[in-house]
Order: C-alpha cells, then structure tokens, then sequence
C-alpha cells in the first residue's frame, strides 16, 4: 500500500509542480515583454514537459537507466498516439504550416538521433551534450522567427501594464520556485516508488517507466492539449505536443545522459522495439500532417488504437501469453498494411487537391 501511495503522491505532485512552473513562467515572459507566440512555442510546451525532465534527470543521477530512458520513450509514444489522437476525436485539430515546414521534421530528427545514440547500448555523455545543445538552438530559432512575424509593439501607458516593472516579478517568480520544488520532490518520490513496485510485482524497470511512469509525467500535457482542443485552440494542441516531444529528448534524455558520467545505458528490448515505435510514431505525424490543414477524427482514432495495441503488447510480453504469436501476426500482415495503405491515399488525394486549387484558385467575392 506504501509504493502505491508513494506513486500516487509523487505524481500529484508533479502535476502541481508543472502546473505553477507553467504558470509562473507564463506570467514572467508576460511580465519582460516576451510576445506570446514565444510563451505558446516554449514556455508551454517546455512546461508541461517538466515532470519528465525532473524524473529521468533523477533517474539517471541514481542510476536507474531503464526510468531516465523509457520515461522519454514511453511520455513521446503516450503523446502521439494517445493524447493527439484522443484530442482529435475531440475536435479535428488544426495543423499550421510551420509545423509541416519545421517542428515535426526536427521532432523525426530528434528521435532518429535518438536510435542512433542509442545503437551501441549507451546514449554517452557527449552524445547528452550534443542532444541539449540541440534544445538551445532549436528554441533560438523559436525566437527568431517569432520576433521576425511579430507586429511592432504599440507603445502603452504604465497604468496599462500593472505586470511590467521589478513589481511584476515577485508573484511570477515566487509560483516558479513553488514549482520546482514540487517538481524534484515528486521526481524523488515517483522514482522510488516505480522501482519499488516494478519489484513487487515482478516486472522490468523498464515496463513500468513506458507505462505508469510515462503516461504519470505526460498527464500535463495531456489536460493542456485536451482543454485546448475542447475550447478550440487546436494549434495549441498540436503544437503542445510536438514542442513536448523534442523537449524530451534534446533537453531532458540529453540531460540525463550529461548528467551521469556513464550517460544513459539502453537495454537491447528498448534498443530493438521501444525506440523504434517511439520513431514510428513521430514519422506517422509528417504524412497525417501533410493530408490537410487538420488532423481528422478517423487519424485520431488511429493513433488511440495503435497506442491501445502497444499496451496489449507490453501486457502480453510481460504476462508471457500465449496468444503473442497471434498479435504479432495481425499486426505485421493485417493492420500495418492497411495503414500505410490508407495513409498513403490520403496524401495522394490531398496532393490532388492542391493541383486542382492551384489551377482553378477560388475568384474573389463579389467578381
């Protein structure tokens, strides 16, 4: 009863700790004039990436391995595949260009980094440096692409501005170390707990961190992005998604494996499996992305069931049932095929679309 409270206790304070972090940041950049599409692109999706910072940095500084990387691989799945297809079925989200252009490309990149870091058994520590360096250039184009499409700033009073000024600061900056408090507390706790129940129940480091671990420090991102997609600010929730994810392995795994002098060590299940469903998933974005402006309810619900058939397979590998044959075989000659299939139609459908628009282009109202 012990573990289970401790697990449940780390990851509400987890989700506490990032809900005041992601405030309180908010609040800051509001306050030094920072423009909000920088808040939306960085401090949102960097936020409610914190509780999966906070635990792998602490499981990778305390050796557990297996929870610093299946904490980054299983939080990158459960995003993708669950929390973007349960947001679409939601409402169809909506799908901006630069995601197209730039974000989900970096994230693909990011996660075949990943796979090829890992390759020999080991994300080194070089390799975590060269991962967070990563974060840093990647958010300074942020910036640099947000200031360049920002309108030029209307001068105001200051009675107009009550956040602006060293006044404004105190709150924000008060609710910022409230929240990393929080964050490294819970860390500790839902860290120990996970080890201790992966003991108690007889099971790998490993399932535990891809499973309760992962889907735990994703339950920011998954209210963000269900919330805005319930109130129609869908680009949120995409982006919400997409910015979480190459958080989680340019700052947070390349962290953990800065931060351990032996860098992160890959198990031959994660190496040969986890990592490349977690790549799988990331490329699936870039077609489902490109068949329109949105992302409809049928590719929502294709990415919960694929996400639902990942669970069955850690219940079955880890259960040792016998009908795994069985699964493997549908998957691999049934429900593969028919997605790539289906996928595939879509984007020649879409591509057909644009010709026809692009040859016919819609005449201006009133002509």
């Amino acid at each position: 009863m012990m573990v289970y409270l401790l697990v449940f206790a780390g990851l509400g304070l987890l989700v506490a700790g990032a809900e005041l972090l992601v405030r309180g940041a908010s609040a800051l950049a509001r306050a030094v004039g920072m423009p909000s599409l920088i808040i939306g692109l960085t401090v949102v999706a960097f936020g409610t990436s914190a509780p999966e910072f906070a635990v792998s940095l602490e499981a990778g500084l305390g050796g557990q391995a297996d929870i610093a990387l299946g904490n980054v691989v299983g939080s990158n799945t459960f995003n993708v595949l669950l929390i973007l297809g349960v947001s679409a079925l939601v409402a169809p989200l909506a799908v901006s260009a630069q995601l197209v252009r730039l974000d989900v490309p970096v994230m693909i990149a990011a996660s075949l980094l990943t796979w090829v870091a890992a390759a020999d058994g080991v994300v080194a520590r070089w390799e975590g440096l060269a991962l967070f360096a990563g974060i840093i250039a990647y958010t300074a184009l942020l910036i640099r692409l947000g200031k360049k499409g920002q309108p030029a700033p209307v001068p105001l009073e200051p009675r107009q501005e009550p956040g602006r000024g060293p006044a404004g600061l105190v709150k924000p900056t008060l609710l910022v170390l409230a929240g990393l408090v929080l964050l490294v507390v819970g860390a500790r706790w839902l860290v120990q707990g996970a080890v201790d129940l992966a003991r108690l129940l007889g099971v790998s480091e490993l399932l535990i961190s891809l499973t309760i671990v992962a889907a735990g420090t994703s339950l920011p991102e998954l209210a963000t992005s269900v919330v805005a997609s319930i109130r129609g600010e869908r680009d949120i929730a995409v982006g919400n998604i997409v910015g979480s994810n190459i958080f989680n392995i340019l700052a947070v795994l390349g962290a953990s494996a800065a931060a351990s002098p032996a860098g992160v060590a890959v198990s031959p299940t994660a190496l040969h499996f986890h990592v490349p469903v977690m790549v799988g998933a990331a490329v699936a974005c870039l077609p489902i992305f490109f068949t329109g402006a949105r992302i409809s309810r049928w590719e929502g619900a294709l990415f919960v069931g694929y996400y639902a058939a990942y669970v069955a397979y850690l219940v079955l590998i880890a259960s040792r049932g016998a009908s795994l044959p069985a699964f493997n075989a549908a998957m691999i000659f049934f429900a593969l095929p028919a997605t790539m299939l289906g996928i595939a139609t879509s984007v020649v459908w879409a591509m057909r679309d644009r010709n026809a628009r692009d040859r016919h282009p819609p005449r201006p109202s009133g002509s």
